[in-house]
């Protein structure tokens, strides 16, 4: 959920309505593709139940559970994505179409700030970890302990609490249009 706690924790309740407003909930059953390596992303999707898999050719990646967001490099770089997602069990995602998304970034520069200061917040994280996971660099630098991989950055820790609220409030705001 590390990465929804970028994005939700950085965008604020106005942006989480207006994505839960935004998007259409789609249920996958296991092994359905939601990207497909190669091919252009046409939706950013947030996982609302279950667990989808990150793979490339017959190498497993990642497994994202619900929180996670799949699609949203996309949104900063236009190569076709380097990895397939499929759902390893049945699942429910947010989907956002990408050409309303992108509307909504072209019109709100607020709203697009916040959103591309996530996203490289996050892909900086990952960075780290990358660079970490292949051994790349020292345990310590200039005499210091690097701090662990799997520490969330210090700038989120005041918005965990609330990013986790906001997912609450996300899954809420669907339930809420789903049974009116």
């Amino acid at each position: 959920m590390r990465k929804a706690l970028y994005i939700l924790g950085t965008l604020n309740d106005h942006d989480v309505d207006w994505l839960s407003e935004a998007g259409t909930t789609r249920l996958l059953e296991p092994g359905e593709l939601v990207i497909k390596e190669g091919r252009p992303v046409d939706t950013l999707f947030i996982v609302l139940e279950g667990e989808l898999l990150v793979f490339s050719g017959i190498m497993e990646i990642a497994r994202l559970p619900a929180g996670e967001i799949v699609g949203e490099i996309s949104f900063v770089d236009a190569r076709p994505p380097s990895a397939s997602v499929k759902a390893a069990i049945k699942s429910s995602v947010l989907g956002i179409p990408a050409e309303v998304l992108r509307a909504k970034l072209a019109k709100d520069s607020n709203f697009a700030s916040r959103f591309y200061r996530a996203v490289a917040v996050f892909l900086a994280d990952r960075l780290r970890h990358t660079t970490s996971r292949f051994g790349y660099g020292s345990a310590k630098q200039d005499g210091a302990s690097v701090a662990s991989t799997d520490e969330v950055n210090p700038e989120l820790h005041d918005s965990l609490d609330q990013a986790a609220a906001r997912f609450d409030k996300l899954l809420r705001g669907i339930a809420a249009r789903s049974a009116g």
